[in-house]
């Protein structure tokens, strides 16, 4: 055996890695995969020096799984946050009207109204409208 030959666990665990990784859909099990990888390469390296080339593997390999896990598990959860925020405000603006009230002066008003439930309308001073409010319905109370 040469100085630098693999021992069967480390190619043992290369290979679980490589199978076991392929078609990864989260973070979470990217980093795993990615970092028990490393890991177990680093450990194997760090192991061969010792003459315990196998355990460095396995031990560097669980070490490398654990803190891929836990950094691609934040991830996916700072991703999740992000997407929920999205579709959220995208949601609160579909339920949002601008009705423009034209002033004295010529220049307009924008009144942001929000719809709640089929036909009841919300105005930025909380009164509730049964229906879409008209500009002449509105100019007595947001116009000039």
């Amino acid at each position: 055996m040469t100085k630098y030959a693999v021992s069967v666990p480390v190619t043992v665990i290369c290979l679980v890695v490589l199978v076991f990784g392929v078609g990864c859909d989260s973070n979470a099990k990217t980093g795993a995969v990615a970092g028990g990888a490393v890991g177990a390469g680093a450990g194997a390296i760090i192991g061969h020096q010792s003459g315990k080339t196998g355990q460095g593997a396995l031990i560097g390999g669980a070490i490398g799984a654990g803190t891929g896990l836990l950094l691609g598990n934040a991830q996916d959860k700072k991703k999740h946050e992000t997407a929920t925020t999205a579709k959220s405000e995208k949601q609160d603006a579909a339920n949002i009207v601008t009705v423009n009230i034209t002033n004295s002066n010529g220049s307009f008003t924008p009144v942001k109204l929000t719809k709640q439930g089929e036909n009841n309308y919300v105005g930025p001073k909380g009164e509730v409208y049964d229906h879409l409010p008209t500009e002449a319905e509105l100019k007595p109370v947001y116009g000039f």
